[in-house]
């Protein structure tokens, strides 16, 4: 089961020794600054990094129809997962 964020923040305030609203104050400004800064790729050493992507321009189909039709190029955000996650979580590759 996932922690809920007072959970989260309970759990860092006790590790820290610093209180849960202090804790909950560093993840709104980590939050703001991923935010801003996300499109020149935001890194969080030892989880991941936000980058935005440029999908180019391709053919699809409409599920209902089967019709082909266009969709256009976008951009899109992608959270990409460090290799020291990976094997934190999944154990390394031998």
């Amino acid at each position: 089961m996932a922690l809920t964020k007072s959970q989260v923040q309970a759990a860092l305030a006790e590790k820290l020794g610093v209180s849960k609203k202090q804790v909950g104050q560093f993840f709104d400004e980590l939050a703001k600054l991923a935010y801003k800064e996300a499109k020149n790729t935001f890194v969080l050493q030892g989880l991941g990094k936000l980058v935005l992507v440029q999908r180019k321009e391709r053919m699809g189909r409409n599920p209902a129809t089967g019709a082909p039709l266009l969709i256009k190029a976008k951009k899109v955000l992608r959270f990409r997962v460090a290799k020291a996650a990976k094997d934190a979580i999944l154990g390394a590759k031998k």
